[in-house]
């Protein structure tokens, strides 16, 4: 199956950087007394909702930093604050800032010895160049969602990758933390690998047993470089 893979796609938010240490901590600096890690899960917890109304046509296309920055503030209502807009702007704008997970660059080396390695994300691709640096993320290239004005689960961001790389569905291995992300990229015809992530929510209970549909299970991207890339 390895001979048949020649690209793989990387969900960044959880699965190669750690959003929950970034943001919580933004969000301490932003508002002073708050409970960070109640207002970043709130926050995370309205992500996919708002995306999933871009894609059923109840909301226009909009960037994420602007859908972030429509949640932040209904998440400020719903906890009775008020974020200033200089402080909305910083912590939407965290999100470029977040840690990559301590074996994410090295893990992403290894595999870009042998593959081709890039970002599938739902940031656009200012955001995720941004995010790259300061991680020293090795990406071949990156999908960020204004490429095809589309959000993950759509069908025109996996099979999207697909065409620009110019390889088959199949030829696409879908690395995430997610497993609604991997049934989807599964559904248009790409091979799966689920990484383990269990401090994504800050340690908060997560489900790390991904499905055995996956094609692949790893403890993080070190292992799975071992896993694809066998000595």
């Amino acid at each position: 199956m390895t001979n048949e893979i020649r690209v793989l796609a990387f969900d960044t938010f959880g699965t190669v950087t750690d959003w929950f240490t970034g943001i919580s901590g933004a969000v301490a600096a932003a508002a002073p007394g708050v409970d960070t890690a109640e207002f970043a899960w709130r926050w995370r917890g309205k992500y996919a909702p708002i995306l999933a109304r871009v894609e059923s046509g109840d909301l226009p296309w909009r960037g994420l930093d602007d859908l972030q920055t429509e949640t932040l503030h209904e998440v400020a209502a719903d906890l009775g604050l008020t974020i200033a807009d200089d402080d909305a702007l910083r912590l939407v704008r965290a999100w470029r800032e977040i840690p990559g997970w301590p074996d994410a660059a090295d893990g992403l080396a290894r595999l870009r010895t042998r593959f081709t390695v890039c970002a599938l994300s739902n940031g656009s691709v200012a955001m995720l160049t941004e995010m790259s640096k300061r991680n020293g993320f090795g990406w071949d290239f990156i999908g960020g969602s204004d490429l095809w004005r589309h959000y993950k689960p759509a069908r025109e961001v996996y099979c999207g990758l697909a065409e620009l790389m110019e390889v088959e569905p199949g030829q696409v291995l879908m690395v995430a933390t997610h497993q609604s992300d991997l049934d989807a990229a599964r559904g248009f015809g790409l091979r799966t690998a689920f990484v383990e992530r269990p401090q994504e929510w800050g340690g908060v209970l997560k489900d790390d047993s991904g499905s055995p549909h996956n094609d692949f299970h790893a403890k993080d991207l070190n292992d799975l470089a071992a896993q694809l890339i066998p000595m």
